[in-house]
């Protein structure tokens, strides 16, 4: 498949690539621009009593080979606690002008700290800020108590903010670093999913899996994939 086609249905044999197929439409869905974050995705986890909970988060990187992909959070969040406590989890991306999902399951582990420093580092200086500021997943009394903690935060990184957090009077920006609480993870792919809308509900829908083995803190031994089309 080249990085131009648009696909209108699975080929009847199905590629060996589907990781390549789904980047291909993630690519598509940002050139269009149909939607403000065509790379948002619902990522999933699993509590201590099993509970699943869901929320949108921004894939920042999509990896086909080796087949992973990459979002950034607060480790003391809810979701990351729990990716931590359970590393099992699942995406999906929906693309409901193009009639297109993408669902991802596999294995959640920590990005490299230099990924982390380098995707914080690029971030404007209001987001940097955001994540010292924020205690994310955790109870506060009002926005006006939240606002006092990020400006507080700020002032203790070297910041000077006018009134409201968006402000800076500094001249010149300071360097904030990354805090050791908020990076990357990485969800590894050992079963993916494409769907494709169909008239009069026939869709196209096929499932690939495939046995990742961890190699490393980051990084899993791959076997090849497998593929099966699946009834809509």
């Amino acid at each position: 498949m080249t990085d131009n086609e648009t696909l209108e249905r699975l080929p009847d044999s199905l590629p060996d690539d589907p990781m390549h197929w789904a980047d291909a439409w993630l690519k598509e869905a940002t050139a269009a621009a149909l939607q403000t974050n065509p790379n948002s995705m619902i990522i999933v986890s699993v509590d201590a009593n099993e509970q699943p909970s869901a929320r949108v988060v921004l894939c920042k990187e999509f990896v086909p080979d080796p087949g992973y992909l990459v979002f950034y959070t607060n480790y003391q969040s809810r979701k990351a606690r729990e990716l931590t406590s359970n590393p099992k989890s699942a995406a999906l991306f929906h693309w409901d002008a193009f009639g297109r999902q993408v669902r991802i399951e596999g294995i959640v582990v920590r990005s490299p700290e230099a990924e982390s420093d380098r995707y914080f580092a690029s971030r404007g200086w209001g987001s940097q800020l955001g994540a010292w500021g924020s205690d994310q997943s955790e109870a506060i009394d009002s926005k006006e108590q939240l606002v006092a903690q990020i400006r507080q935060r700020g002032a203790n990184l070297g910041l000077s903010l006018a009134d409201g957090t968006q402000q800076l009077t500094n001249d010149t920006i300071p360097e904030i670093s990354r805090p050791p609480h908020w990076g990357g993870f990485r969800l590894w792919a050992n079963a993916i999913e494409l769907w494709i809308s169909g008239e009069d509900r026939i869709h196209d829908r096929a499932r690939w899996t495939r046995d990742i083995v961890r190699s490393s803190e980051d990084r899993f031994a791959t076997t090849p994939w497998s593929g099966t089309r699946l009834q809509p």
